[in-house]
């Protein structure tokens, strides 16, 4: 019997070492998983960042260069000193129009409605408040003569409107999700040709809006306020139906 017990005995003991060397192994895995995951993460964002990281680099190296004042003397010479167009003014918002049209159409996209609307604002008050920082503290002047040059605040924002599109649909449409970046581009362009903004303004507040906006995408603030999605009982969203645009709201008791 005593035999038999000291066998027992060395069975548990045996048994309770093979469960924490599981549980050990287990406890690595998932650290070593989270560490993979931490690793992939910071890899995601500084490549979303090497863009306008450039864009912002490459406006810095030639502000107030003589290159910049030839093209943007060049670029006026092409359409005239009394050119002035309002496009720009509406380019910008072209890439929101855009995302609501494509969740009217019922496109995948990564978030909710009100999550994109969350993100969007987000992104446009923290670029917009830098890029208005930048304006007050330098002081450039304008190609025209007026003041707060750099950077340009229409840039900022149509960049950061098209940045939004792009993280919302570039898992679904890769070509809609960066059609965006054309319409912001063309801003760009056009406030060089009303002689508002050099070369290095645009630049400079393309990079913003698309920096901040990836930044905000990446650490998701204010990622569980949505007091529509905690509610199962309300729905909300545009739709288009028979050429009519307009917003489906349903609340069930």
């Amino acid at each position: 019997m005593k035999i038999i017990s000291n066998f027992l005995v060395c069975i548990v003991i045996f048994n309770m070492s093979v469960l924490n060397a599981q549980t050990i192994n287990n406890q690595n895995d998932t650290l070593n998983i989270a560490s993979l995951t931490t690793i992939k993460k910071q890899r995601t964002i500084l490549h979303k960042s090497i863009v306008p990281l450039s864009l912002i680099g490459i406006g810095l190296v030639v502000n107030n260069s003589q290159f910049e004042k030839n093209l943007e003397t060049d670029l006026r010479n092409s359409v005239g000193n009394d050119y002035q167009t309002p496009i720009d003014d509406y380019l910008l918002f072209v890439p929101i129009v855009q995302m609501y049209a494509a969740d009217a159409f019922g496109m995948k996209a990564k978030n909710d409605w009100f999550d994109q609307t969350k993100y969007l604002i987000i992104s446009n008050v923290v670029s917009t408040g830098i890029s208005e920082l930048l304006k007050a503290t330098i002081t450039k002047t304008r190609p025209d003569g007026d003041p707060y040059s750099f950077p340009s605040g229409h840039s900022t924002i149509a960049f950061t409107n098209a940045a939004v599109l792009q993280n919302e649909f570039q898992e679904t449409s890769t070509v809609y999700a960066y059609s965006g970046y054309a319409f912001a581009a063309t801003t760009g362009v056009f406030r060089m040709l009303n002689n508002k903004h050099y070369v290095s303004d645009v630049l400079v507040g393309a990079g913003i809006g698309i920096l901040v906006t990836q930044l905000v995408y990446h650490f998701e603030p204010l990622k569980n306020f949505n007091p529509f999605k905690k509610s199962k009982n309300i729905s909300f969203f545009p739709q288009y139906i028979e050429n009519t645009y307009g917003f489906y709201f349903k609340y069930e008791l």
